[in-house]
């Protein structure tokens, strides 16, 4: 095999592996990736053997053939050559030579006969969709997925078509609950949900953040699902089993509702929890006529608060959140305005757009 590649095309592609492949995995194959090289270019594969990333690139192949590298050395290399072009020849013994200018690489391979194959998925059927409309759905639900290992169900977020063309996406750790919904039109010959893990959707949304507007499809086969855009396609795992009946705990309208820009509530939250518990990073949120007031305790630290001017008239009302959770869902809302709305201390506190019914963050209420 040998092939002639600009630098930047083989550095986009190890880029993309650069989550997937495992650095301390009893395969030691699965650090490296499969590189082919064909008269239509080269490929670029990692695999962990629940995610896989086939990448393909423009090259002047002189000789086909293939070869697996470790995917953080190749990465390293290609990104400290002193010229545009480097030239890759695989040597006996899977050894690889890579020259560019005046530096000169030789680096120790391994057999592509062992690197495992990917999944097949011709059943899976494809569905051209917006790639900003998907990546605002995982941006906005990916933070509440929950890390829990022995809640695996939790560690992914749930797909579900509905009517109209649209798509839901939810995500939730049990003390939060994040849920979006969107226009994603056709057809996913899905019965019911599905559970995409959460490694999958990051290394997902990283590929969707390299180019939104462009063309893309996603599809699902029985137990895996594949995304696909022009010289890159990829295909992962689905979590099985049965995601919790949520919508149980989305709450009713809560008596008090309040809009307040996001921004100031943001500013306020960040500087106040920086005297919360380092654990649990508690905060209270205290309602009182035309006023919010947060505050925030720390036996070792001090306390702190802030006020906030609110359109409020209804009674007072003290109740305790983790501010962590109401910063994320702040960070991922562009409105300039948030909607608030309380129940009573034990009841749990849902944020939303104003006059936007398509996505809503539940927080849990907590002891402070």
């Amino acid at each position: 095999m040998e092939f002639r590649i600009a630098a930047d095309e083989l550095k986009k592609a190890l880029h993309r592996a650069q989550g997937i492949v495992e650095r301390k995995s009893t395969m030691p194959i699965l650090s490296n990736v499969l590189v082919s090289a064909t008269k239509a270019g080269v490929s670029v594969t990692a695999f962990d053997l629940d995610i896989g990333i086939v990448s393909e690139h423009p090259a002047e192949v002189m000789k086909p053939g293939q070869v697996t590298l470790s995917a953080k050395y190749l990465f390293d290399i290609v990104q400290s050559l002193p010229e545009a072009q480097l030239t890759v020849k695989k040597l006996p013994n899977n050894y690889a030579e890579i020259t560019s200018g005046s530096a000169h690489y030789k680096i120790v391979g391994m057999a592509p006969e062992e690197y495992p194959k990917l999944p097949k998925e011709e059943s899976a059927t494809l569905v051209k969709l917006s790639g900003a409309t998907l990546l605002e759905m995982i941006k906005k639900t990916s933070f509440a997925i929950s890390t829990d290992e022995t809640r695996y169900i939790l560690n992914g977020v749930f797909f579900e078509p509905r009517e109209g063309g649209k798509v839901r996406m939810v995500a939730t750790d049990g003390h939060r609950l994040c849920l979006i919904e969107r226009e994603l039109p056709g057809d996913f010959k899905l019965k019911g949900g599905i559970v995409i893990p959460r490694k999958g959707l990051f290394e997902l949304k990283r590929l969707l953040e390299e180019a939104p507007e462009a063309e893309m499809s996603l599809g699902f086969a029985e137990n895996s699902a594949l995304f696909k855009k022009p010289g890159l396609s990829m295909v992962m795992r689905l979590i099985d089993g049965q995601f919790p009946e949520y919508q149980k705990v989305i709450p009713k309208q809560g008596e008090r509702r309040l809009l307040i820009p996001r921004a100031r509530l943001f500013d306020a939250l960040k500087r106040i929890s920086l005297l919360s518990a380092e654990k649990s990073h508690a905060v209270k949120v205290s309602l009182a006529e035309n006023q919010l007031r947060i505050t925030a305790q720390n036996p070792d630290l001090g306390e702190a608060k802030d006020d906030l001017d609110v359109a409020y008239r209804g009674g007072p009302l003290t109740v305790g959140f983790n501010a962590r959770y109401l910063l994320d869902v702040l960070g991922a809302v562009e409105a300039d305005e948030i909607a608030l709305e309380l129940g009573d201390e034990h009841s749990p506190g849902v944020l939303h757009g104003p006059g936007d019914g398509t996505y809503t963050a539940i927080v849990m209420p907590m002891r402070v």
